[in-house]
């Protein structure tokens, strides 16, 4: 009786040791990928916006969406532009 809850102890621990050891190494990579993305960061490159458009582009871009959802709202309340 004892040895089926030991069994069961050890088991339900090594499983949790698993699962602690996986989580660990998940945590780990996470941790390297975004200290890449700072030094890549920090070295001066620029994130770049879809299409590979830099800061100027990216304003105008900006510029340009928020005047076609000023249109669409403009549409969706009946207003005639």
């Amino acid at each position: 009786m004892y040895s089926e809850y030991l069994l069961i102890a050890v088991t339900s621990f090594a499983g949790l040791i698993v699962v602690a050891i996986a989580g660990l190494r998940g945590w780990q990579g996470w941790l390297t990928l975004k200290t890449r993305e700072l030094e890549h960061h920090a070295a001066g490159h620029r994130p770049e916006i879809e299409g590979g458009a830099g800061h100027g582009m990216a304003r105008i871009e900006i510029a340009d969406l928020k005047e076609r959802i000023r249109k669409l709202e403009a549409i969706a309340a009946g207003v005639d532009l």
